[in-house]
Order: structure tokens, then C-alpha cells, then sequence
């Protein structure tokens, strides 16, 4: 078995890759799973050996075997030339943005954008002296004229994960690239399985691997993807921040990869049933979801993905705020929470205003996204049923 799994002479589909790659048992006893390795200090045999430092491992802060298989996974789903797994998200989004940014340049975003990298936006790289702007996540080819001479980076998001807008990639890149710019694409919502950005252009795709590709709400972690090109720059910024994931964690990305195909599966179809039946209930207004031939984006949607995710949105008539309390307050089986992508349900109330600056959110109603976990969907009907008709008497 190899790292890089490759059965006869053939390109292995994604449930054979998923299940063999980034995995090597010969080297540990035969054991199938690569174990977790804890550790900092890496011993050198020899003077020539530390002088030279070309052993495969030099200290555990730059990675180790656990770290490294979930990495080869992730960089044969997406393309990729490589991929370094980070704590988070976050601080894949944050690396990503300072691999392409110095003092002086300027960085686009998308109105969409996931919030938390909003906020580093606006709250550290504004005070490092680096310009930011917001862009309508519609823009598509509109793009290029908002670059600037100063315009470094691109960050998109496809679709948002509040308010599913999907995003021209093509069109994104082409704009990024003919400005002198990096397009970096937020691919958490539909995972490489379903979309492959740097395929469409993209220069660095960044995940929230906490939430598909973990899969069980139990560890945090994020995966920067990249082209040959951005390499160096995005390892450059991991090395000298000192980003790292401890084998622990990287043990339990590797243990939820294993199994995205078949939970993006069951996810897609549950979302799609649930998302479906929604659209047929009085007190919704409208439900956001780019797989339905009613959403805005569908036909871009069709031509750029491959199937669809969990998450969704949906929005419910006007009403007072003990309303919205009443929908979510009594739910049996879907909770709040912040995150999503594992087996659990939940259904959050969006107050999408201060989350937008470009294009302002003028949907009447109130707005609600849902993951679809992997309760039965009779049960989840009726926990939404209940809760609708809470609604529906406190509106």
C-alpha cells in the first residue's frame, strides 16, 4: 500500500481513494490506521545528518506521519500540488490571506464570506495597513472592475454558508488573474467530492475541516490546498506562525475522511428531501438551496458542482421575536449550534445584518440555516412540523 494509491494503471475513484490513500501499514506493523503521532524533538544520528537536514523529519512542528497522510488525502481530492493541515479553519482562511498580502496591498472579499474571516479582515488586517473591500458574491466577471493596482488576493466563498449565493469561479479567477491578483475559494460546503475550485481556476482552496471532512463535532482542523505556484508563499506564512495540528487531532480528520463519500452522500439526499418538503410548507417563504431549481444560482450550481451539501438555508414569514423563539426553543431533535457537518441536526436563527456590507439583506422574514444530520427524516419532519406550527400561533 502507497500513499499515493493508484490501482492499475487507472485513476481510483473517490470512495477507493478515500479508503487507501495517505495511509502506509507496512511502516507501522501492518497496523491499518496510521497511529498518532505525539512528539517534538526529533533525533539526528550523525553531525553530518543535523547539518544536512534531509531526513523526512526534521521537528515535530512541521509535521509527522499522522499529519502527513490526512495531507496526501486531502491534495489528491482537490488537484492539489499540496496541502497543509492547520487547527482550523480559521487560521486556514488567515494563512491563506497573508501567504498573498503585504503592507499596502488590498484583498477582496466577498460579501458572503464566513464571519470569523470578516473579522480578521477588519480587525488585523486593516491595522497592518492592508486595504479591505467587500465584493457582491454575484459579481462573477463583474470582478475586474473592482481590481485595483493594489489588489492582491481574492476571497470567495461558494456558496456562502449563510446565504448559499454560489459564486462564478471561472469568472472570479479570470478577474483575480488578469489583475495580479491569487484567487483563494472557501470549499467547505460541498468538500472536493463535489467541487474541485482549482479546476475552475482557483489559486488556494481553504477548508473548515472541522466540519465535513471531521464529520463527528469532536476536533477542529483546517486544510490549505494550493497550486504549484502558491506553494511556498502559504508554507512560508504556516512556518513562521508556527501553525501546527497535533497528531491527536490530525488522528480524527484522518478517521472522518475515510467515510466522507459515504456521509456526503447520505447528507445530499437527506438535505435535498428535507429542503424539498420545506418549500411546500405555509409559513416558509422561501429556501435557499442551490441543488433546487428555484434557487437564483441553480444553473451556475449544475454547471460547477457535482452534488451538494448539508447546509441550507431557509427563511420564514414575518414575525416578532417570540416567534422565532418559539420555533427553536422546544426542537426535540435539532439544536443551535454554531457549526455543522456532523451527525447531529441543528437549526440556527441567522441575524444576517451585521454580516453584510455590500449588498444589503432585504428578504422579509426571519432566516434560519440547517444541517441535515443522519436522524430519520420522519422524525426530523415532524420536529420541523412542531415547530412551524409554534411559530405560526406566536406570529
Amino acid at each position: 500500500m502507497t500513499e499515493n494509491f493508484r490501482p492499475a494503471e487507472t485513476e481510483p475513484s473517490v470512495e477507493t481513494l478515500l479508503t487507501h490513500a495517505g495511509r502506509r501499514p507496512e511502516d507501522h506493523f501492518g497496523f491499518v490506521n496510521t497511529p498518532v503521532f505525539r512528539g517534538s524533538t526529533v533525533l539526528f544520528k550523525t553531525l553530518a545528518d543535523l547539518e544536512a537536514q534531509t531526513q523526512h523529519y526534521l521537528y515535530g512542528r512541521a509535521g509527522n506521519p499522522t499529519t502527513d497522510g490526512v495531507e496526501t488525502i486531502v491534495s489528491e481530492l482537490e488537484g492539489a500540488y499540496r496541502t497543509k493541515l492547520v487547527p482550523s479553519g480559521l487560521a486556514a482562511i488567515t494563512i491563506a490571506l497573508m501567504s498573498c498580502l503585504e503592507t499596502g496591498d488590498e484583498v477582496l472579499i466577498s460579501d458572503s464570506a464566513y464571519e470569523p474571516g470578516r473579522k480578521f479582515a477588519d480587525g488585523f488586517l486593516e491595522r497592518m495597513g492592508i486595504g479591505v473591500r467587500y465584493y457582491d458574491p454575484r459579481s462573477g466577471a463583474g470582478l475586474a472592475a473592482l481590481m485595483g493596482p493594489r489588489t492582491k488576493a481574492v476571497l470567495a466563498e461558494s456558496p456562502g454558508s449563510l446565504t448559499f449565493e454560489v459564486q462564478d469561479i471561472p469568472a472570479l479567477a479570470a478577474a483575480a488573474h488578469a489583475g495580479g491578483a491569487r484567487l483563494i475559494v472557501d470549499n467547505s460546503w460541498a468538500s472536493p467530492l463535489y467541487h474541485r475550485p482549482l479546476a475552475l481556476g482557483a489559486d488556494i482552496v481553504v477548508h473548515a475541516g472541522t466540519k465535513m471532512f471531521v464529520g463527528h463535532s469532536d476536533a477542529f482542523a483546517g486544510t490549505i490546498s494550493t497550486t504549484e505556484a502558491a506553494w511556498a508563499d502559504v508554507e512560508r506564512i504556516r512556518t513562521l506562525l508556527g501553525f501546527f495540528t497535533s497528531g491527536d487531532e490530525a488522528f480524527l480528520v484522518a478517521r472522518g475522511l475515510r467515510t466522507l463519500a459515504i456521509r456526503m452522500k447520505e447528507h445530499q439526499e437527506r438535505a435535498l428531501h428535507i429542503a424539498s418538503w420545506l418549500e411546500r410548507q405555509d409559513e416558509v417563504s422561501a429556501v435557499l438551496h442551490p441543488a433546487l431549481p428555484s434557487h437564483p444560482d441553480h444553473e451556475l450550481w449544475k454547471r460547477d458542482f457535482t452534488g451538494s451539501g448539508s447546509l441550507f438555508g431557509f427563511v420564514l414569514k414575518p414575525a416578532r421575536r417570540e416567534a422565532v423563539a418559539a420555533f427553536v426553543d422546544h426542537m426535540q431533535l435539532l439544536s443551535m449550534g454554531f457549526s455543522w457537518g456532523g451527525y447531529e441536526s441543528l437549526c440556527l436563527p441567522v441575524n444576517i445584518s451585521r454580516a453584510r456590507t455590500v449588498e444589503p439583506w432585504t428578504r422579509e422574514g426571519n432566516l434560519f440555516r440547517l444541517h441535515v444530520g443522519f436522524e430519520g427524516l420522519e422524525d426530523l419532519k415532524a420536529d420541523l412540523a412542531a415547530a412551524l406550527e409554534r411559530y405560526a400561533r406566536a406570529r
